[in-house]
């Protein structure tokens, strides 16, 4: 699929993007060079491929979901100026 620079210049303006007709030609270059690799990467024969979910077979090494912090809630709770059913109270600040 190739793109024109009309193209380039429509799709700029939907984008509300200033590109003169330099620029139009650059892009409208790029963006067909690129739309001409999606159609050869897309007549590629895959059938009887299996999908891959990581293509180097590579294990996460996750460590062990365990608890390392102790509950200091009540520690907290203790040292705060005003606190009300394990809440800290503070000074309205929004009215």
């Amino acid at each position: 699929m190739a793109l024109n620079n009309a193209d380039i210049l429509k799709i700029a303006k939907l984008a509300r993007l200033q590109v003169d007709d330099q620029q139009a030609n650059d892009y409208a270059n790029s963006i067909t060079s690129i739309l001409d690799l999606v159609d050869q990467m897309q007549a590629v024969n895959t059938d009887g491929i299996e999908p891959l979910s990581n293509p180097l077979d590579a294990h996460q090494r996750l460590r062990a979901d365990q608890v390392t912090a102790s509950n200091k809630r009540d520690e907290f709770m203790a040292i705060a100026p005003k606190s009300e059913a394990g809440l800290f109270l503070v000074p309205q600040v929004i009215e």
